[in-house]
């Protein structure tokens, strides 16, 4: 996730530069960040692409994002609390779905660091 200042400018930049199709969501100041196609699952179609989102520059999203793909966001948060970490809940959750292509939670690390959790929806 790239947090931004100017969602437009942003937009145009990343469209511009490298290709990227920018498309608004249900969920206010986020845009889905497509750089590869995807299949009907909404998931990348070709091995080794990722796609991700923008916000607008917020709270604790003030750097890029790095996401972590888990097989499950509830025993993942489970360890990082145990490790040290902190969960991140957003609008009172510690887990937010993601339309149809699964769910997402944000943790801080032990660092400091914002971090997010990524679990397809589809079973692995």
């Amino acid at each position: 996730m790239m947090p931004a200042i100017s969602m437009k400018r942003a937009s145009k930049f990343y469209s511009k530069t490298f290709g990227w199709k920018m498309e608004p969501t249900e969920f206010g100041d986020y845009m889905t960040v497509y750089t590869a196609k995807v299949g009907k699952d909404w998931m990348p179609s070709e091995k080794g692409k990722i796609n991700g989102g923008m916000m607008k520059r917020q709270g604790f999203f003030k750097a890029p994002v790095v996401t972590i793909d888990v097989s499950s966001i509830d025993a993942s948060l489970k360890k990082i609390t145990k490790a040290g970490g902190k969960i991140i809940p957003l609008a009172g959750k510690n887990k937010q779905p993601v339309g149809k292509m699964g769910w997402t939670a944000y943790f801080r690390d032990t660092e400091g660091n914002v971090m997010c959790l990524f679990q397809v929806a589809r079973k692995r």
